[in-house]
């Protein structure tokens, strides 16, 4: 874990300054990137005093500050900005119930706007809204259903710019059963609808069965519990996937898959998830995430990079302590929240930088190998946080809820949290850690980076350019040909064996991204965020494969982006199967 020379990348330092850094009245940062870490370190390691009043909290907050400073690990964005401020709000992930009734429902946007000026990010679950044109008893009328009810959210979002930091994200869910599914679909057809959402379907075994089959499909009535309509459930299917064509939404979640997963089901069914659909929550309840940084644990050994196993492990305990004593620092923003959250004491450790790895390790993002190096690596991650969970709890007791959870039963293991695992997209903590987010491939190998400042911010793979010097094929007419491109796969001036490793997102095909998603799936605990991505001229039939492909092998959710298809939306052509979905 040594002592690291402490450095940031331009691009670290302009996204610190812009959103991270404590500043004055006048806009002007009053605290230094190495200010930040030891406030974040000091705040959280102070935690340990709850459980030993002997506790050496001075060795601890060294231990957290190099853990940060290394950027081995770091916790998502709410808990850089918020930790030892007056904020103190360190949680990323919430989700909140809402029932069927206006009272619930304006309670609900209140509790969203509390949690987006404090930095958090919301999702909804809307299928218990009574569908539209459903009676309502007290006045006689008719229910405008679930719809109008998240423009509503969506403007309440649009009015508080989350207290200067960053945007409020939210996540709305529909169950695939629900009378108003087909509105819900096409809903973000039109730009500038709901541009504060992400939205899901929530889909059931028993519609991927009927999909399967070629069957009818019932629509129910949340209010009556009785079907109101029936569709064919492979046009209803077909409907979701020409949408998620035309511009990348609705993603789907499989909502058996995540509750066979949900360690208490006794406490309550997991209907909705975060704004990136890969942290499923309970009504009322929030997680606290971070991530390894894979590009920092490998070492030299004879002159070849292997990863680094013992610098891992020592990394990953590190963070599940870091994150569970997060539970305990964070301020809530509803007493219900807090509840519900120290009760089952979830926390969400991954990993970003898994393409540099593969770049260092000389393996392709495209090929076997990286399926079988994933399957190994995160096997690993896995076991390491769950002994880690299983030591806080043999020194502070396990969750609150332990007695009423899946780990209950046959002398299960002992965890302090109910989870311990999330692979989430890291979007800003991976350009501070200068790595590539979550378990992405690389975006592009050089590129322009449109956030934060106008005229974007120049980026070239670290990698790349020591290896094209090394190699003697870099020039500067090369990087910009890089640029123009992205991809380095039709360039002839750079070699086959340096083509195969620098493989960019619209290299890796939709098969392969998707198998990454579920071997990653396979070990983790809570959900994988992937953005599955297609080519520009990829037929509608390939982003279907990709989704049933993604239900099959164990998925959680799945996302698509088809390359071009948002900008390109207002011109796009008419879908071919917007059919009569009603029989």
């Amino acid at each position: 874990m040594g002592h690291n020379v402490f450095s940031l990348s331009p691009n670290a330092l302009l996204v610190l300054e812009k959103r991270y850094l404590k500043k004055d009245a006048s806009g002007l940062p009053v605290e230094s990137p190495e200010d930040m870490f030891r406030r974040v370190a000091k705040n959280i390691a102070s935690a340990d005093l709850l459980y030993n009043q002997g506790a050496d909290i001075a060795s601890q907050e060294k231990q957290f500050y190099d853990l940060l400073t290394s950027l081995q690990f770091l916790p998502n964005s709410p808990a850089l900005m918020n930790a030892g401020r007056d904020l103190q709000q360190l949680f990323g992930c919430f989700v909140l119930p809402i029932e069927d009734s206006i009272d619930s429902i304006f309670d609900t946007v209140k509790q969203a706007a509390l949690i987006h000026k404090s930095g958090g990010g919301t999702g909804f679950s809307f299928s218990r809204i009574r569908p539209k044109n459903d009676m309502v008893g007290t006045s006689g009328g008719y229910a405008s259903g679930p719809i109008p009810f998240m423009k509503v959210f969506n403007e309440a979002t649009e009015a508080i710019n989350q207290g200067g930091f960053r945007r409020g994200a939210n996540m709305a869910v529909l169950r695939v059963d629900h009378p108003d599914i087909l509105d819900f679909i096409t809903i973000k057809q039109t730009e500038g609808v709901l541009t504060n959402f992400n939205i899901s379907v929530g889909v059931t075994d028993a519609f991927m069965q009927a999909v399967e089959k070629n069957q009818d499909f019932p629509l129910i009535n949340p209010r009556t519990r009785v079907a109101v309509k029936i569709v064919h459930a492979r046009e209803l299917f077909e409907q979701m996937v020409c949408s998620a064509w035309e511009n990348g939404e609705p993603g789907m979640l499989f909502l058996d898959t995540i509750n066979a997963a949900n360690p208490t089901p006794r406490i309550g069914e997991i209907e909705g998830t975060n704004p990136c659909g890969e942290q499923p929550l309970l009504p009322f309840e929030a997680c606290v995430l971070g991530s390894v940084n894979l590009s920092r644990m490998v070492k030299l050994k004879n002159g070849i990079h292997e990863i680094d196993w013992d610098c891992l492990e020592k990394v990953i305990q590190r963070a599940v302590h870091f994150l569970d004593n997060s539970i305990d620092m964070n301020k809530y923003p509803l007493p219900q929240i807090e509840h519900l959250t120290k009760s089952n004491r979830k926390v969400g450790l991954g990993i970003m930088g898994l393409a540099d790895l593969f770049i260092k390790l000389g393996v392709s993002y495209n090929s076997e190998e990286a399926i079988g190096y994933t399957d190994k690596l995160i096997r690993f991650f896995s076991q390491k946080a769950n002994e880690a969970s299983v030591k806080l709890a043999a020194e502070r007791g396990t969750f609150p809820n332990h007695q009423r959870s899946i780990y209950a039963q046959k002398k299960g293991p002992r965890f302090r949290n109910a989870t311990r695992t999330t692979i989430a997209p890291t979007g800003t903590i991976s350009i501070i850690a200068h790595c590539s987010s979550g378990i992405e491939p690389l975006f592009a190998v050089a590129y322009t980076r449109h956030v934060l400042i106008e005229g974007g911010l120049p980026e070239i793979h670290p990698f790349f350019e020591e290896v094209a010097k090394k190699r003697g094929f870099y020039s500067e007419k090369l990087l910009a040909e890089v640029s123009k491109e992205g991809s380095v796969q039709n360039i002839k001036e750079i070699p086959e064996d340096v083509k195969r490793i620098f493989i960019t997102a619209r290299d890796v095909s939709p098969e392969q991204h998707v198998k990454i998603q579920a071997i990653c799936q396979k070990y983790i605990d809570n959900g994988v965020s992937k953005t599955i991505n297609f080519p520009k001229e990829s037929p509608v039939d390939d982003v279907k494969k990709a989704f049933l492909l993604a239900y099959k092998s164990g998925c959680k959710g799945i996302t698509v982006y088809r390359d071009k298809s948002r900008v390109s939306q207002v011109l796009s052509v008419e879908c071919t199967c917007t059919k009569q979905l009603i029989s």
